[in-house]
């Protein structure tokens, strides 16, 4: 109907309804690769004897997907400001979930700042800094 012009036939109250669980889904998948990027950077972090290339195509590959999403919807960037710290908790019982090392081996404050997560070159060097 919008696209022949025929407003009047509208159903608003779906068409906004269905709007509106688009944008959740969105956002669920912008947090998920939020998630998996610090997922992998902690993993980077602290277990360099089991780095791999993976591990480093998944770095790239989601730092791309959630640049991507800040270039088409620069509404998002305040999202990433929101969400960051909980998805980087998240992260952490990941990491741990993952790897086997106690929680406490992951800080409680992201030891990436937000820029360096989401900058293209960006792994952390060793579990030292």
């Amino acid at each position: 109907m919008l696209k022949e012009n025929k407003f009047e036939q509208l159903d608003i109250e779906n068409l906004i309804e269905e709007i509106e669980a688009m944008r959740r889904s969105e956002k669920k998948g912008f947090r998920s690769n939020l998630e998996i990027l610090l997922l992998h950077l902690l993993k980077w972090k602290y277990q360099q004897n089991k780095r791999s290339g993976s591990w480093k195509r998944s770095i790239i590959e989601d730092r791309n997907r959630i640049l991507d999403e800040l270039q088409d919807s620069p509404s998002y960037k305040p999202y990433y400001e929101q969400i960051f710290n909980k998805c980087y908790q998240n992260a952490r019982k990941y990491a741990e979930a993952e790897t086997g090392l106690s929680i406490k081996t992951f800080p409680e404050i992201c030891p990436f700042s937000k820029i360096e997560v989401l900058t293209i070159d960006y792994l952390p060097e060793d579990n030292k800094n």
